[in-house]
């Protein structure tokens, strides 16, 4: 089975080219032109074990709105994508990850439905050269392009970067355990017999 995606999105704000593989091995060639923004999406592939290649040329002389949520948007569609028909797929994830002071759960659901939860706040407006606010709209154009429900809990936190990395490498331990293949899931798990 071939869980990959490749797409592009050309708009006038941004201009971007990705694939995902889910059953890789964690390679990533990353260039979204923020600097903080890339390093999380590294920490995403590498601690997911995903194969993500993704290039992005944005307005950034505006800000980082429009290039951190258009790579969310597209970063879901790929998922959905590459996940297909579900069949045999786990379906649900979760992970506690510390990093640091920081603790993070993240829980998943590829129900085809969209929703997004999150209690994290975080101490400064920016690390980096990315908004912190930009957080809570990466994971939300994800959530509604991907048809999955994502929540954040923020146990512990004090440094924004120690709580938004943990929170990027919770969701990715989150999602390769919800994409994993169970033999023992004939169809799809569910009741309704669809996703």
């Amino acid at each position: 089975m071939n869980r990959t995606a490749e797409l592009a999105r050309n708009t006038k704000e941004t201009q971007i080219t990705l694939s995902l593989n889910l059953d890789g091995t964690g390679r990533a060639d990353i260039s979204t032109g923020v600097g903080f923004f890339d390093h999380m999406l590294n920490g995403f592939a590498r601690h997911g074990l995903f194969d993500l290649a993704c290039q992005v040329k944005g307005d950034l002389e505006v800000d980082c709105h429009h290039t951190i949520e258009d790579t969310g948007i597209v970063l879901g569609q790929a998922i959905r994508e590459a996940v297909g028909d579900k069949k045999g797929m786990v379906r649900f994830g979760s992970c506690i990850l510390p990093m640091d002071e920081a603790l993070v759960l993240c829980s998943l659901d590829l129900s085809g439905r969209p929703c997004y939860g999150s209690d994290a706040v975080f101490p400064t407006e920016r690390v980096g050269d990315m908004d912190t606010q930009m957080v809570r709209e990466f994971f939300y154009a994800i959530s509604y392009s991907a048809g999955m429900n994502v929540h954040f809990k923020m146990l512990a936190g004090e440094n924004s970067h120690h709580m938004i990395e943990g929170m990027f490498k919770a969701f990715a331990k989150a999602l390769d355990m919800a994409v994993a293949l169970d033999p023992r899931i004939a169809d799809v798990l569910s009741t309704k017999g669809s996703l």
